[in-house]
């Protein structure tokens, strides 16, 4: 190309005088601020809001990158296009890292309390959910930032009650016992999506159960158990053997 371009400088792209221009050009004219009254089909995404527990790596990118192009080929065609940002609390995640800051200072959380606890994790937000926030913006999402939102916004919040006592309401949440994953620190049960997995050597615990006869006596035989999980013996009622196994046949004589 022999035509000038004020973003072109012989061959070279400049990233950080292009991406600032448009960006400050979008903004001015709140290209990607639609109005519902505005023509065309609508079409709205909401993005997945990134944690708030630092800055975003190339996964985002790659995941901002392949929404942007669905949402800007949907304003092609016509359509009234709202694509609404946001970041997300992470609450557990979060309150590692200050559990983390804390032990630094040699203090946890019971020593400064919740208030205090709770200024700390809105400063992080502040400070993380910033960064966040302007390292989209210099991706160049094209997304409504006037539309920005929280998870733990006050209408947002109210939603989510009002959505949990719908669902409480019609007998859809309620309450159970069930096998979590449990974390000691934070005295709290986690997903699996934040439980790191690793491989350790177990080991193979061998219990022998003594017999009794039908009169009450103790007998010189037992039958032999393996486990993983020793501290089940506390919990045990009963045992029960295969008669056709060749090992148990004495037994049953």
């Amino acid at each position: 190309m022999n035509e000038s371009n004020d973003d072109l400088t012989l061959n070279n792209y400049l990233p950080s005088q292009v991406e600032q221009k448009w960006q400050k050009q979008w903004d001015s004219l709140r290209a990607f601020s639609p109005n519902p009254n505005d023509k065309g089909d609508p079409f709205c995404i909401v993005i997945p809001p990134p944690n708030v527990t630092g800055s975003l790596h190339m996964g985002h990118a790659f995941n901002t990158a392949l929404i942007d192009v669905i949402i800007r080929f949907q304003r092609l065609l016509g359509k009234n296009v709202l694509c609404l940002p946001g970041t997300d609390h992470a609450s557990i995640a979060v309150q590692t890292i200050l559990e983390k800051q804390l032990k630094t200072e040699g203090k946890n959380s019971e020593d400064i309390g919740r208030e205090e606890f709770l200024k700390r994790a809105w400063i992080w937000k502040e400070q993380s959910g910033g960064k966040i926030i302007s390292q989209l913006k210099r991706i160049g999402y094209s997304v409504d930032w006037e539309r920005e939102r929280f998870t733990l916004d006050e209408k947002l919040n109210e939603a989510v009650v009002e959505a949990f006592n719908i669902l409480h309401e019609n007998k859809l949440i309620y309450r159970g016992e069930y096998l979590v994953n449990w974390c000691p620190a934070s005295q709290s049960a986690v997903s699996d999506l934040e439980v790191e997995m690793q491989e350790v050597n177990g080991y193979l615990w061998h219990f022998k159960y003594p017999l009794i006869s039908d009169q009450g006596q103790m007998l010189d035989e037992y039958l032999e158990v393996a486990t993983t999980r020793p501290e089940t013996l506390l919990g045990d009622t009963a045992l029960a053997v295969n008669p056709n196994d060749e090992r148990y046949k004495k037994i049953y004589r």
